[in-house]
């Protein structure tokens, strides 16, 4: 059994600690949700167990359709043993539907369909927002090269495709995600966590919003939609 460390780094949603064997790490799911970069933080009983078992699920998916990453096994009911990755520090966002910060950049109205599906990537820093970045600003400074740039859009397009065909099976409505990439001994790795934190998931029927928006728009039924969603995917939470 793995033993654990000092504490590696820690966000608002995962602590990541560093083991005795220097090549993987314990990934420890808080109950903390949190919204708008950080102004809006809450407890929710629950949500760190769900999350941890609903990302294990999703990447063992992506593994057996060759989507490589870091998730290793679930070690307790709340943590994840994963590889250690140097990770770009680049969000991956892929658009299937119009929602959230695109509809007020871009004017658009929630729910337009994205025929084909828009790539974006933005810079990791709450301070800063998470700004919209581009290829150009990625090399100019440094956070990843061109060979590196092409095989995250790859991989994202291609976990969007499988992940959606996933959903739509379960009558539900993949709208966007975002996702994050890291290298190890050179190979890129999808890193980081799949969960409805991460996302947003809409009942094909209803389109009733059963992910983070329900915490950042007062909705409630947080846990109990992500459960939800769990439930209709197969995915076992015991």
């Amino acid at each position: 059994m793995l033993e654990r460390k000092e504490l590696l780094k820690t966000g608002k949603a995962k602590s990541l600690y560093h083991t005795d064997d220097p090549s993987k790490l314990i990934m420890e799911y808080k109950d903390d949700t949190s919204a708008f970069d950080g102004k809006k933080i809450e407890q929710i009983a629950g949500k760190g167990t769900v999350n941890n078992r609903f990302n294990s699920h999703i990447m063992e998916h992506l593994k057996k359709n060759d989507i490589p990453n870091h998730h290793l096994e679930v070690s307790n009911p709340n943590e994840s043993i994963v590889m250690s990755l140097d990770m770009f520090p680049i969000e991956c966002v892929v658009r299937n539907f119009a929602a959230g910060s695109i509809c007020k950049r871009l004017g658009l109205e929630e729910g337009m369909k994205m025929e084909p599906p828009i790539f974006e990537f933005f810079y990791k820093d709450d301070e800063l927002g998470d700004p919209l970045i581009n290829d150009c600003h990625i090399t100019a400074f440094g956070w990843a090269n061109e060979k590196d740039i092409e095989a995250m859009k790859d991989l994202t397009l291609k976990t969007n495709s499988i992940l959606v065909s996933l959903f739509d099976a379960a009558d539900l409505i993949l709208v966007d995600f975002k996702i994050e990439f890291g290298l190890a001994d050179g190979k890129i790795l999808l890193g980081d966590e799949f969960t409805p934190d991460g996302c947003r998931v809409w009942d094909k029927e209803t389109k009733k919003k059963l992910d983070k928006d329900r915490f950042r728009l007062g909705l409630g039924d947080v846990v109990e939609s992500y459960q939800e969603i769990a439930h209709r995917l197969g995915i076992d939470l015991t």
